[in-house]
């Protein structure tokens, strides 16, 4: 019996992995892996602007429009799960409480890789220490100590994914994943993301200047294999190879 491929993805607020891994997400369902993204928030005091602008608007209310396009968004990719946890941003905290509900989603996932934010972004502290928490979860996760008996967590890779102003937040690319086949989908999933639409054309060609990277990177004009549309992660841990 093969063993059940499965990824976990965790994102700050609502729409973040939609912009920055949506292609990865819908690339991977495709490939028969499991991938469950954990919103931790849904961006409702933040990254609401637009809903915040109609009249008679309430944090209720944004928080639910947030939730159906996050849900919309999540099924147009080919998610697997989608757990929100509701713990309200700008800023976001999480208590020891919180952080544990996240270890048991590890635990759970048992994933072959995890994707979240940049290490370090000014504009936006919620990405940073989001990361922060993962990696603290990750760590908590591969404890035999904690809650013993539990399947405890091997070593998957974190993938950091592109962060909206690279230069300022000390990303460095790595890894650029060919996601042309499964554009489409992305683009419908972006699409859904109604309270944020001054960021569709611009994630649009961020994926267009990363096609042009991946190709450079995979052979340049001599051999290198074309592609429309591409995503970036940074890797935080050494890969182990048996051969380069």
């Amino acid at each position: 019996m093969s063993k059940k491929k499965t990824a976990l993805v965790i994102s700050a607020h609502a729409a973040d992995f939609v912009w920055r891994c949506g292609g990865a997400i819908a690339l991977h369902a495709k490939l028969g892996y499991e991938v469950t993204v954990v919103c931790l928030s849904f961006g409702e005091r933040g990254e609401s602007a637009k809903l915040w602008k109609q009249p008679g608007m309430t944090l209720d209310k944004v928080k639910a429009a947030r939730r159906a396009e996050a849900e919309k968004a999540a099924e147009a990719l080919g998610v697997h799960k989608l757990l929100c946890f509701d713990l309200g941003d700008y800023p976001l905290k999480l208590t020891d409480e919180d952080k544990n509900r996240l270890v048991e989603v590890i635990r759970e996932v048992q994933p072959s890789f995890m994707l979240s934010h940049s290490q370090y972004d000014p504009y936006n502290t919620d990405h940073m220490y989001t990361t922060q928490v993962v990696l603290e979860a990750r760590m908590i996760a591969q404890a035999w100590g904690h809650n013993p008996g539990q399947k405890v967590l091997g070593a998957p890779q974190l993938y950091l994914f592109e962060p909206h102003q690279t230069e300022q937040m000390g990303w460095k690319p790595d890894v650029f994943l060919d996601i042309t086949e499964v554009w489409e989908k992305k683009r419908a999933a972006i699409e859904c993301m109604e309270g944020q639409e001054h960021l569709w054309e611009f994630y649009t060609r961020v994926a267009q200047n990363r096609a042009n990277h991946f190709q450079r990177n995979s052979g340049g004009q001599s051999g290198g294999r074309a592609a429309l549309y591409a995503e970036g992660f940074q890797s935080v841990f050494p890969r182990t190879l048996d051969e380069l």
